[in-house]
Parts: structure tokens; sequence; C-alpha cells
């Protein structure tokens, strides 16, 4: 193994800057974002850096590092990328700056302190980097584990009025998949030890001739634990109520990365490590997927709060990721990978859009607002671009992705593909009619004064919470003639210059996205050929692989 210390050292970065955030004196708030801020910018820069030095057509797995950690065990500190593991890291690390920004004034409720989110923020980036360049199975366990720790904090100690309830069901679904996935990497072990070389390294674990009714057994451990992080329906109730108490920074770190963690396990150990189990059970894979497309898209379209609107899209969006790791297409996969940065980007500002407009106005109810474009032009053409991001409009990032993973996936899944496809219709329906009911109209609600026969009495929502405007949404009937709130003001410098990066990649990847497809399609080639598919394209080896 070479001994690159880029990836080391995207680890240690955040870790060492959340230990600085976390000794700085309680009132240093000022001082603890500007740490953060550098801090999360340096992790970008490697990411870069890594993205440079990574040769799309050299070795599967790059910038290799690896320490001996529990020899005993043949547990190794081992670190690499292939290019589905590079382009998460350059979407960790575009977003984490982006959220510092977001929350760089945001207060904390009382008892807590910015500077203790911020430190979070650091190590929870340090967590998400771990989980996306282990190559040790056991490795990657621990920072999945981890990665619970700071997420439960931010939410339980930062977010909106249910927070505590919102944190501790996350934490509770976390931690059943985690314990289920370890019961499967230690049976992976015991498989790997009566092979004769007892090995974590995911290229040792590649070899193994597994017996496949214990593949189904491994198979089945690991797919839980990533199922409930992906989330597919029915293991994703967690999220709603996640993604709607969380603080904006937290909402878009949870939908925009952590979620991925559960589709980038899909193709980095469920296929390459149990191919026949992969291949026996991907039509009931594929059934959960679809029924999460249509089944989230249509409680989106019923929501009344903004951010578990936004919520409920993400699991019909994850629907089509899992579509296409499951199709078994070189094109489907890449498609899906794709997709897997596009919504983190697109849905990324589409959180960071609605917690502008929550902070304004105080509420996270759809009906709570209208004619908002009418004062803030600016705050409503950001808001759309992430609304057109988030349905695949031509021309938007998620497009692209979108359209491969169809395309890709209709020769070996007509079926499925076709049932999925009815998605992109609701997801029109869902995202213009929260732009329209918000944007459009009369200026009305809460961020306008009431006038004439709006002054008899009116619900008025509670002050925005903190961090980000986690949003109260219990609303109080008064008596009161005033529905009075601050004006509507449009975008700030500082939130242009937060939303300016998110909407300068969604355009650009939507018009050139070859670069990351670049990236991207030899290590799906590579898993692809694992798992037993042709890995040209289109046909999988067995006929267990169509419907």
């Amino acid at each position: 193994m070479s001994d690159s210390l880029l990836l080391v050292a995207m680890v240690a970065v955040p870790a060492v800057g959340a230990a600085v955030v976390a000794a700085l004196p309680r009132t240093r708030t000022a001082t603890a974002r500007q740490v953060a801020l550098g801090v999360s910018l340096v992790v970008l820069v490697l990411a870069v850096l890594a993205t440079i030095a990574f040769d799309p057509d050299g070795d599967r797995f790059q910038l290799t590092s690896s320490v001996s950690w529990i020899p005993g065990f043949g547990v190794d500190f081992a670190l690499g990328v292939d290019g589905i593991a590079l382009v998460m890291l350059l979407l960790v690390g575009v977003l984490v700056p982006v959220v510092v920004l977001a929350s760089w004034e945001d207060t904390a409720p009382p008892n807590r302190s910015m500077r203790t989110f911020f430190a979070w923020l650091l190590l929870l980036e340090a967590c998400m980097v771990g989980v996306f360049a282990a190559t040790d199975v056991f490795l990657f366990y621990v920072f999945f584990e981890a990665m619970l720790v700071p997420m439960y904090f931010i939410v339980g100690s930062f977010g909106g009025p249910r927070r505590q309830y919102a944190a501790v069901k996350f934490f509770l679904y976390s931690l059943l998949g985690g314990l289920v996935m370890l019961a499967a990497v230690i049976g992976l072990y015991v498989a790997s030890a009566s092979a004769g070389e007892g090995t974590f390294a995911f290229e040792s674990l590649r070899e193994l001739d597994i017996d496949p009714g214990v593949q189904r057994l491994l198979f089945l451990g690991f797919f839980v634990a990533f199922a409930i992080k992906a989330p597919l329906v029915p293991l994703h109730t967690w999220l709603p109520d996640a993604g709607a108490e969380a603080p904006i920074g937290g909402s878009v770190l949870l939908v925009g990365v952590l979620d991925k963690v559960g589709t980038f396990g899909f193709l980095r150990y469920c296929l390459p490590l149990f191919p026949d189990a992969s291949r026996e059970f991907a039509p009931y894979v594929l059934v959960l997927a679809v029924a999460g497309v249509l089944y989230a898209a249509l409680l989106a379209m019923g929501q009344t709060d903004m951010k578990r609107l936004v919520s409920y899209t993400s699991i019909a969006h994850f629907g089509f990721i899992a579509l296409g790791v499951f199709a078994f297409t070189t094109e489907a996969a890449t498609g899906a990978v794709l997709y897997m940065v596009n919504h983190g980007i697109a849905t990324g500002l589409l959180f960071i859009v609605v917690g502008m407009l929550i902070a304004r106005g105080g509420s996270r109810l759809v009906g709570d607002y209208g004619g908002v474009a009418s004062r803030a032009p600016k705050l409503a053409g950001v808001f759309l671009i992430a609304g057109l991001a988030s349905l695949a409009l031509p021309g938007t990032n998620s497009f692209v992705s979108e359209f491969l993973v169809l395309i890709g996936s209709f020769p070996t899944r007509p079926v499925f593909t076709v049932l999925a496809t009815a998605g992109i219709i609701l997801a029109a329906i869902y995202v213009l009619l929260l732009y329209q009911r918000t944007m459009h109209g009369p200026p009305r609600g809460v961020l306008f004064p009431a006038t004439g026969d709006d002054a008899d009495g009116g619900a008025v929502p509670a002050a925005p919470s903190p961090a980000g405007g986690g949003g109260a949404t219990t609303l109080t009937k008064v008596a009161a003639p005033a529905r009075a709130t601050s004006r509507l003001r449009d975008l700030s410098r500082r939130e242009l210059a937060v939303v300016a990066p998110l909407v300068a990649l969604i355009i650009g990847l939507g018009v050139y996205p070859q670069p990351l497809i670049r990236l991207i399609e030899p290590a799906v080639a590579a898993t692809m050929s694992d798992v037993g598919a042709d890995p040209a394209g289109t046909t999988p080896a067995t006929s267990e692989g169509t419907d």
C-alpha cells in the first residue's frame, strides 16, 4: 500500500478542529465559527487535492494508507478511495463550509452554546470522511456508529420543539441497524477465518467464496443497517421527524450526506461481498425502492410542514438511487452514484432556502406564507432553482442522474422502471405546489402585517427556533388584531455567499457532468463485475437479474 496522508489528514483535521472549538471559552462564539469555517475549508482543499491526485484509469483503490490497529483480529486503520468514495468526499467538503456559513448568525437555545454546535459539526465531518474512506470493514463499522453521536446532539440540543423525540428516534433506529450489522461483521470475519485468514480487509473479503446460505444471512445483516440509513420504505419513519426537527445545518448534512451512507454501503459492501445473495434479493429490494418513490411522493404532496415535505422528497429520491444500484447495469449504477451527489447538492440548497424563509417568518407551515417573490425576488429565485433541481428539470444536475438511472434500469428492470417514472410526475406536482403557495399570489401570511379582514385574529407562529430556524410549528389562536412580524427582507450578502456555490454546481453539473461521471464509472464497472453483471453495460450474468 502507498503511504498517502491526504485521507488521514481529511479525518484528522476536522477531529482536531472539533477539539479546538470545544476547548474555547463559552462566550467565544465568533472565534468558534471562524475556526469551524477555516477547518472545513481546509478539508475542502484536501478533497480537491485528492481528486487531482486520483487517476480514474488506475488502481481501484488509491491514496491508500494502512496502520495495524488490532493485530490479534486483523483490524487495520486502513483508508483508501475509489471513484465512488471520492465523489462523496467532495460532497462532504462542499456542504460542511456551506452549513457553517448558513449557521453563522444562529443563536443557541438556553443552556446551550453555538461553540458546541460547531464542535459537533466538525466531529461529524471527521466521521463522514472516515466512513467513506475506510477500506477495513471493522473500521467502517466504527465510523458508521460514531456518526450517530454528533448528529444525535445536533438534533437533540439545537433542533425544533420536538427535538428530543426526533433525536432519540433517529438514534434508536440507527443503533438497531448498527447492531444487526455488527453481527454480520462478526460473521464475515468468521467466514474469512474458516477460509484460512481472519481479516476485515475489504479486498481480501471480496475474494472469499462464501456459502450461498451464509451469504444470505450476512447480506441481510448489512442490508438492514443500510436500508435504515438510506432510508428505504418501510424503515424510513425516523427521517421526517429528524429532518423536520433538526436545525437547518443538521438537516442539510443528515439528508445530504448521512443518508448516502446507506446507498454507498449497498454498492461498496452488499454487492461485492455477497454477489449471489444480492442477485437473489434484488427483486424484493426493487419493490421497496419503487414503493418508496411513489409512497413518499404522495405523502410529500399532503404535507403542510415545509421541512417534513422536503424530507419526504428525499425518501422518494432514495428510491431512485436504490433502483439504479439493484438494476445491475453500469449505466444505472453510475446514475445512482451521481444521483447521490446531485441530491445532496439540490436538497441541501432546498433545505437552506426553506430555513432562510423560516428564519424570517418563524413558522414551518406552508400556509403561513404567500407572495414572497414580490418582496424578495432573490430568495424566490434561489427557491425556484432548488425546486426545479429537486424535480429533475432538464438543465439541472439531478436530471442527468435520474435519466441515467431510468435508461440504465429499463433493459433489465422494465416494470420497476416504468412504475418509478410515475414519481417524476408526482415530484413536479409537490415541488411546484410548494413554490406557488409560498412565493406567488398577493402578499399574505406571517411575513406581512395584517390588514382589513386579516386583522380579526390569526395564527401567530412561535419564535423561530435557534440554530438555523429549526422552526416551531405550534400555532396559537389569538384575538389580537395584528399578525405582526418583522418585515420581509431579501437575501443578504452572507446568504448569497451561502447559496451561490450550490446554485453554480446545480447548473454546472446539469450542463457538464462528465468530470464526475469519469471518476465514478470505472469503480461502478468494477462493482458490477463483482456482482456478476456485464461491466460493459446491460446484462446480468444470471437469469435472476431479469424481471
